[in-house]
């Protein structure tokens, strides 16, 4: 499978398996194993999922089995950052790793900049947490351009990641642009745009010349713009599915009729204006 390599030197996996929406449950802690056991290594929830807990159970499960070693893992969270102090953000990391489980996390996220520029007070906790050693990368999550020109300004760490909804449908190639320019590693969220996406025609043409499913036709589409994607799946068979995205690629004129697709369509909030009401 292959891995990118941020601008701390840190390896994260390019396909990764996400959480959100998952609750919390037996159900989910053996997902997250089972996941690990099929072969991935990056393990993606937050704060506001509220699962950290199952998530963390499975992987210390994996781990105790002798599935996976703590070092082969990446696994990320994100701050729910409505409002808070530096000291308070200093502390919603401890109560992540405490649900979680861990010792460290391997990235850790601003969930979104909402409209009151408080995630730079929240950013320079993380900086705090990364210079002191206790998390190995940090980054941002639904940053814009001019977000990110504000935070480059404010603070000394580069993020190491924008985790931003990217789709044929959301191609977001100003933000693209600009964080290929800075060094930050763009990865997708809802890359199926909950499933929708599988519907499309292309798609599903696309899928049937190749042999593979409508969702590897995606996953597919975002490696090959070098972006990390996390989907989402509770079924064991398309874990599998949804790793298998690395013996075919996509041609350049299949890759521009898939961008063509794009009409801004989101799925989830517009990042100018969610304000976490």
């Amino acid at each position: 499978m292959g891995n990118v390599v941020l601008n701390n030197g840190l390896k994260m996996p390019l396909v990764g398996y996400g959480v959100f929406r998952v609750p919390e449950g037996d159900d989910l802690a053996e997902a997250v194993k089972t996941a690990i056991a099929k072969g991935y290594r990056s393990i993606d929830t937050a704060q506001v999922y509220r699962n950290e807990e199952s998530v963390g159970r499975g992987i210390r499960a994996a781990i105790e089995e002798g599935i996976v070693t703590r070092e082969e893992l990446f696994i990320t969270s994100k701050v729910w950052n409505d409002g808070l102090s530096y000291e308070e953000t200093l502390a919603a990391y401890d109560s992540s790793l405490e649900k979680i489980g861990l010792d460290y996390l391997d990235l850790y996220l601003v969930h979104w900049p909402g409209i009151d520029q408080n995630y730079l007070e929240v950013y320079k906790a993380l900086e705090k947490i990364y210079q002191d050693g206790r998390v190995r990368s940090i980054g941002v999550s639904n940053f814009h351009v001019h977000h990110l020109e504000s935070l480059l300004k404010e603070t000394t760490v580069v993020p190491v990641i924008n985790q931003i909804e990217f789709h044929p449908h959301l191609t977001q190639e100003e933000v693209r642009a600009y964080c290929k320019d800075k060094g930050i590693q763009v990865e997708a969220w809802s890359p199926l745009m909950n499933g929708s996406l599988l519907e499309e025609t292309l798609i599903q043409e696309l899928a049937a010349k190749y042999g593979k499913t409508p969702a590897q036709i995606v996953l597919r589409y975002d490696v090959q713009h070098d972006v990390v994607t996390i989907p989402k799946t509770m079924t064991p068979a398309r874990m599998t599915e949804n790793l298998a995205v690395f013996d075919f690629a996509l041609t350049e004129q299949e890759m521009t009729q898939l961008d063509a697709m794009n009409d801004g369509l989101r799925c989830g909030p517009d990042p100018e204006k969610f304000n976490f009401k």
